[in-house]
């Protein structure tokens, strides 16, 4: 992942804001450029529906690419730095922060925090990225998004978000035959299911299975409870 993608990576551009900070609209581009390291370098940052940027050397006119490499020398760090800083920055001022990093895991996670009135819970501070969401009264996890490698799943190599929800074994062996739908990733296979969240199904469709998966976790919880005479 670039630094752009990384620093920006839970954040949605306000648009208003950014105009406000200085940037240029330009069609659908806004563009920001700013001098930096005692006006030797310029930082140049598109954003569309992405972040890009790249610094220019403005004795060469040429691109500074010495920031990306894997080893920097001390110079190039200090350009790093003060770009990253620029970066973040931007993202104060201008970005509002996301749950998720994808528009389908947003749009969904909102939908579960109106419908069910509960909060995406970060329980694992290594993994900033996946977040359960529980039932309020029983305490049982219903839904958990999760970023991971697309390679964990099947064979591509990129960064994706998932939601895994509960579901009846016979449901989730014939859905898994079906294109957006996988064996559960870090859950159990027999009751658990992976759902892409990257737009390949619609919305409609994924939320008719999340409020399965929060129905079927209630009634056996009020089951459970009923049979052994839990509180």
């Amino acid at each position: 992942m670039n630094l752009e993608n990384m620093i920006f990576k839970k954040a949605k551009p306000n648009y208003d804001k950014l105009l406000k900070y200085g940037f240029k609209k330009q069609g659908n581009k806004y563009t920001y450029k700013i001098k930096l390291m005692n006006n030797e370098f310029e930082a140049q940052i598109i954003i569309t529906d992405k972040v890009e940027g790249k610094i220019i050397d403005l004795d060469t006119k040429e691109e500074y690419t010495n920031i990306r490499l894997e080893n920097i020398g001390a110079f190039a760090s200090k350009v790093k730095k003060e770009y990253e800083e620029i970066l973040k920055q931007i993202k104060e001022n201008c970005f509002e922060k996301q749950y998720f990093m994808l528009p389908q895991s947003n749009r969904i996670a909102q939908y579960i925090i109106k419908k069910y009135n509960v909060e995406p819970e970060f329980l694992w501070e290594k993994l900033d990225g996946s977040a359960v969401f529980r039932n309020k009264e029983t305490k049982k996890w219903f839904g958990i998004i999760m970023d991971i490698n697309k390679n964990k799943i099947d064979k591509q190599n990129k960064l994706i978000e998932i939601i895994n929800v509960k579901l009846d074994n016979k449901v989730i062996e014939e859905l898994i035959k079906k294109e957006g739908y996988y064996k559960a990733y870090h859950m159990n296979k027999k009751s658990w299911i992976t759902i892409i969240l990257d737009d390949t199904l619609k919305d409609e469709e994924i939320i008719k299975y999340i409020d399965e998966s929060y129905n079927i976790i209630k009634r056996r919880w009020y089951r459970e409870n009923w049979l052994y005479g839990n509180d």
